[in-house]
């Protein structure tokens, strides 16, 4: 949930700065991408400087659970670079979406197991409703990428024949 808050907060914040005059932001595709990328530059930075805050949260199906937390940090951070170049975008958009989908069950652990990570909230209640967000969030790397327009379909001008 504080993840999906940075990616807000960021995302409003570039809106902001095109309104003031910097280019590149123009539409919210690209602002929800950058906010997308830094959320994700950030967390994947702190998977890989303190992973021992995610250890607990591994299903214990996963094998090598240190070298997977390490490796998590390396795909969000390898999304975020990808969003952000137009040749890679909508593979990192795909990529993301199924990357979301695959640490679903770390998150499912952590509400039913009341794993309190650092640096988040320690109430219970925290790490249930952050599961409602994993949706929101598959669907913002989908839109973000444009990989998807819904719910705001853009307007197709007719083809016109020859």
């Amino acid at each position: 949930m504080l993840f999906f808050a940075l990616i807000v907060l960021v995302t409003l914040l570039a809106r902001a700065a095109f309104h003031l005059g910097v280019p590149g932001l123009a539409d919210w595709r690209a602002a929800m991408r950058l906010g997308l990328s830094l959320a994700l530059i950030f967390t994947g930075v702190d998977h890989l400087a303190t992973p021992e805050r995610y250890l607990p949260m591994m299903p214990g199906f996963v094998p090598f659970p240190a070298q997977v937390v390490l490796f998590t940090g390396l795909c969000e951070i390898a999304g975020a670079i990808g969003l952000m170049h137009p040749r890679l975008r909508r593979l990192a958009g795909v990529m993301l979406a199924i990357y979301f989908v695959c640490v679903f069950p770390a998150n499912i652990k952590n509400a039913i197991e009341g794993l309190a990570v650092g640096g988040l909230p320690s109430a219970g209640w925290y790490y249930w409703v952050r599961l409602l967000f994993q949706p929101l969030v598959i669907w913002w790397a989908l839109y973000a990428s444009a990989i998807i327009d819904w719910p705001f379909r853009r307007k197709r001008t007719p083809v016109t024949a020859r």
